[in-house]
């Protein structure tokens, strides 16, 4: 059910947001300074691409605090504001909620990545 999931994620809005973290990821790493916060757009890039089966997991730390005011203020607030749009789309439809549900989730990571950490969901039989 997961790749079936995953299929349709792809073709229903998933890769438009995946493309749109590898874009902010390119931007970040042309400065060295920059450069982890680019690789972090990488990883959640690649998430965002196959999200089902995965989830986010957030911490509050100092310094990610920090990072994630400085990154609301260069790309946060666009990419939470495209998968909230897309998020509410698809929660119109009662077919399209799981997909909404994904979108909403990646709204909040676009507000705050720094500290976030990507984990796999296990089978509960």
């Amino acid at each position: 059910m997961r790749v079936l999931g995953n299929l349709l994620w792809l073709f229903l809005g998933g890769i438009l947001l995946a493309i749109l973290w590898a874009v902010a990821g390119l931007l970040c790493c042309c400065t060295l300074i920059c450069i982890p916060v680019g690789i972090q757009c990488f990883k959640f890039a690649s998430l965002v691409l196959w999200p089902f089966g995965r989830d986010i997991v957030f911490s509050n730390r100092t310094g990610s605090f920090l990072l994630n005011i400085i990154w609301i203020l260069l790309f946060g607030w666009e990419l939470a504001l495209v998968a909230f749009v897309f998020g509410v789309i698809w929660c119109i439809s009662i077919v399209g909620i799981p997909f909404g549900i994904q979108h909403l989730k990646f709204s909040r990571l676009a507000l705050m990545p720094f500290g976030a950490e990507i984990v796999q969901m296990t089978n509960c039989s």
